[in-house]
């Protein structure tokens, strides 16, 4: 059996997965979190209430496990988080969030100053504040004092093993999430680091090892004696992960989450340059991914039951499915925390244009819902010819999977039928999958595919609304 590790955005988990690939019933423990937000645009977390949730996490786990039971523990993390560690490898900084907009201005004088294209073919990033570039030149001249105590910057992967066996690099995966790597040489891009106003050996070295780290450092090993010499292996991104749990390895299919935000991406063997609009990251150095990810999910449903003050899901749910296909007069541009792809513009505010006084508050929500599905679609566009001909788009996260009305919205807007995975914790089921073909119990990842779930078929007069939608989306986005 393996652990799998996955610190995400919201929450910590452990599980514990047998050989195939399947949890192990009541092997699973989860602290939630939020992060400290600002109103200039902070998002941030605290390292040390993090790595205390994963601990908390592995304490029950590993407790209810027999010790010669685990063989290995996977860690999966939220991509492009920054954190600043001194010369004594302790964080002195915040994690600063991938929706954390208060670089949004650096980031348009990158853009002015460089040739964003051939940088974005190169490290598969735009400059935008969600990437470590921008971050890094607003910390120069935003916090200096803190700037000046940081020997070297990475993310929660490395803090976790710096914490935990003393010693780190940063996985590929990570990596190619930050805005700094070549991801056609595997190196840090001496003109993004240029960008970002620092030298190579202000990161950690690049990590391109396969094996894990093993050999727990005091006070961890007498903690977890059960995962002592097992190996750990890097953290890959969760974007990453979430593909591979929801079985989505090969051009064939696309994977769509919706959890706090939401993403399409496709994993190939070949790198590809990606189209203005999408991102390109690393699942390892033999498999690439290329997508678009968006600032908005189930974090706008979330808003919406806080700020309007709504009914149970289960009441909220049965509304929806009342209400017909963009008939509330509304449109929106769900850009609450910022605007990622496709137009990558960091500095967007959420607009609703078309409020009368008898609009309803449920005729709001499916407004929202609408609105990110409609941004989704602009992402399908751009990514559906990346991908094999006869594709499949299937779906995960704990926001689309809780909603059938929201799933048969995504499906209608995008005109293809949307699968169901099969595995609910997408990003678990990944590291671990990926840990268990990593110490040799799994030949390749597509052998461990499961029957996928239940299908939304789009309706074709709903397609044809909802792309009228879409352009009065544009329209409105282009006046304001």
């Amino acid at each position: 059996m393996v652990i799998a590790l996955d610190l995400g955005t919201s929450s910590a988990r452990a599980t514990l997965y047998d050989a195939r690939g399947h949890a192990v019933e009541g092997r699973f423990h989860q602290v939630p979190y939020a992060p400290t937000t600002t109103p200039d645009g902070g998002v941030e977390h605290d390292p040390a209430a993090l790595l205390g949730a994963a601990a908390a996490c592995l304490d029950a786990v590993v407790r209810a496990a027999r010790h010669d039971d685990i063989q290995a523990v996977g860690v999966t993390s939220f991509w492009h988080g920054l954190i600043g560690f001194d010369t004594g490898q302790r964080p002195v900084t915040p994690v600063f969030m991938w929706a954390d907009s208060r670089s949004a201005r650096d980031a348009g004088l990158l853009r002015d100053a460089l040739d964003e294209h051939a940088l974005h073919a190169r490290t598969g990033c735009h400059l935008h504040a969600s990437y470590w570039p921008a971050k890094l030149r607003w910390l120069a001249h935003e916090r200096p004092a803190d700037v000046r105590r940081v020997a070297r910057w990475g993310s929660i992967g490395e803090h976790l093993e710096l914490t935990f066996f003393g010693e780190t690099s940063t996985g590929l995966s990570m990596a190619s999430g930050t805005g700094l790597l070549d991801q056609d040489t595997l190196r840090w891009d001496p003109e993004a680091l240029a960008a970002a106003g620092i030298e190579a050996d202000q990161l950690f070295p690049l990590g391109i090892r396969t094996e894990g780290r093993r050999g727990l450092r005091a006070p961890w090993a007498g903690r977890w004696p059960a995962l002592r010499s097992v190996p750990w292996f890097p953290a890959v991104g969760d974007g990453a992960a979430s593909n591979v749990g929801s079985d989505c390895v090969d051009p064939s299919r696309i994977a769509l989450n919706v959890g706090t935000s939401a993403a399409l991406r496709v994993i190939r063997r070949e790198r590809l340059a990606p189209p203005r609009g999408l991102w390109s990251y690393r699942l390892d150095r033999n498999h690439a991914m290329v997508g678009g990810a968006t600032s908005e999910g189930g974090n706008i449903y979330a808003w919406c039951r806080q700020v309007l003050r709504l009914g149970s899901h289960e009441e909220i749910e049965a509304a929806l499915a009342e209400l017909p296909p963009d008939d509330h007069g509304l449109t929106m541009l769900p850009h609450l925390a910022g605007e990622r792809s496709p137009s990558w513009r960091d500095d967007r505010h959420g607009t609703i244009s078309g409020i009368r006084l008898g609009t309803s508050s449920i005729e709001i929500v499916r407004a929202a819902l609408e609105a990110v599905a409609l941004r989704l679609g602009a992402v399908y566009d751009l990514l559906a010819p990346c991908a094999a001909r006869d594709h499949m788009i299937v779906a995960s996260g704990a926001a689309l999977g809780h909603s059938r009305a929201w799933t048969q919205i995504v499906a209608d807007v995008m005109g293809r039928p949307v699968t169901w995975a099969a595995e609910s914790e997408a990003t678990s089921r990944g590291a671990a999958l990926l840990a268990l073909q990593a110490i040799g119990a799994l030949p390749d990842l597509v052998s461990a595919r499961q029957p996928v779930g239940q299908t939304f078929v789009p309706d074709r007069a709903r397609h044809i609304r909802y792309r009228e939608a879409l352009e009065r989306q544009r329209r409105l986005d282009e006046r304001v």
